[in-house]
């Protein structure tokens, strides 16, 4: 069982995103793609699971081999597949703390330095912060506070589908990391697994 003591803090809901239409997996299902004989959603559950005591995964098929990796698991309310913002918003509906931290399923060198960092970038009360490469935002690396539930969900009213683009006008904080931090990997196509 774990113990408030490994837990981040402040205390988040962690969010990971394995809702997507797996195109550049050849419409494979990438958080359970194998990865040196274990699905990659493992992985990054090893590394969150013992971080908070509301993990929701975003999932829009394969609902039963995701369960046992979360404590809640949500869909988008659109169907199509349309994108990560919409699961996003999902997991923010469901999220139990005032900040979620977002990853993706398919990043297995995550570790938990990367995540107190993001959240610590984030401070307290908590503004959204995102992972930033060599100028690159990376989206599937960041952490919104709940009380951005509405205006993201303004955002998608207006049509708005970018994660990115929606976080952008909120005050976004940046972590900074090394262009070839391997922590930041994501397996996203079969040639990477090899990897």
């Amino acid at each position: 069982m774990n113990t408030d003591k490994a837990f981040l803090s402040p205390p988040c809901s962690i969010l990971l995103l394995a809702g997507g239409r797996g195109q550049r997996m050849g419409g494979r299902d990438k958080g359970l793609v194998h990865w040196r004989e274990r699905p990659l959603i493992a992985y990054v559950h090893e590394v969150v699971r013992p971080l908070s005591d509301d993990l929701i995964i975003s999932c829009n098929r394969n609902q039963d081999h995701y369960r046992h990796y979360a404590d809640h698991l949500v869909e988008d309310q659109e169907p199509g597949y349309p994108g990560p913002l919409a699961g996003v918003l999902a997991g923010l509906r469901q999220a139990r703390h005032n900040a979620v931290l977002i990853l993706a399923c398919d990043a297995p060198r995550i570790d938990r330095a990367l995540l107190e960092a993001l959240v610590g970038t984030a401070g307290s009360p908590a503004k959204p912060a995102m992972v930033r490469q060599d100028g690159q935002w990376q989206p599937m690396f960041s952490l919104i506070p709940k009380t951005l539930l509405s205006a993201l969900e303004n955002a998608w009213q207006q049509g708005e589908r970018s994660l990115l683009r929606a976080l952008l006008s909120q005050d976004l904080q940046a972590l900074e990391c090394d262009t070839c931090d391997p922590r930041l990997s994501n397996f996203n196509s079969p040639d990477l697994l090899g990897c």
